[in-house]
């Protein structure tokens, strides 16, 4: 009797080293595919779509941009103190706001500052559809043209607010997502 116990222990350690040797070969086959094959790993990673934060340049520069989505009160005196100092900054500007102050959209082209979209609506882009971020940009888009002549070619995203959808709807029109960074402690600077 005692001899078909042994007989069943040696079968278990047999069966587990050939487990064991199992897992070995296969770690080693991912391995060599993930080092040696990269692309047949990467065809499901997807890469993700992010704005530009900030830009790598030998000079020590800032960029400055506002937001114009609400009132114009102080549009004109934001103008003369940027003109003061000579500093030229980006306006990312609602399709609405240039609906209801296109002179102020005017001032800011005249003055030499950069007028881009910040959006139709002010809506939350990863709510919507490729399409319709599309739409809503070219909207804006063809409002700041018919007033300053140029068309933006950047975005400021609503409330700071993206998805991979909405990136690659911006970038798919031939615009460039632009995210404000604050961080003083970066050695590149926002655009």
């Amino acid at each position: 009797m005692k001899k078909p116990i042994r007989a069943f222990r040696i079968v278990l350690v047999k069966k587990r080293w050939w487990t064991a040797a199992a897992c070995l070969c296969l770690a080693a086959a991912m391995f060599c595919v993930v080092n040696y094959y990269p692309a047949a790993v990467g065809a499901s990673a997807s890469v993700r779509q992010l704005p530009i934060y900030c830009v790598q340049r030998d000079q020590k520069l800032i960029s400055i941009s506002f937001d114009a989505a609400w009132g114009n009160e102080d549009t004109q005196q934001l103008i003369d103190i940027l003109d003061r100092y000579g500093v030229k900054a980006t306006f990312f500007v609602v399709g609405s706001w240039v609906d209801k102050y296109p002179e102020s959209v005017k001032a800011l082209s005249d003055a030499g500052h950069e007028v881009m979209n910040h959006s139709n609506t002010h809506a939350h882009y990863p709510q919507l559809t490729a399409d319709e971020v599309v739409a809503d940009l070219n909207a804006c888009n063809d409002k700041i043209e018919a007033v300053t002549g140029v068309r933006p070619t950047l975005v400021r995203m609503p409330y700071g607010d993206y998805d991979d959808k909405s990136v690659q709807a911006a970038r798919s029109i031939g615009m460039e997502p632009i995210q404000w960074d604050v961080d003083p402690l970066e050695t590149t600077s926002s655009v």
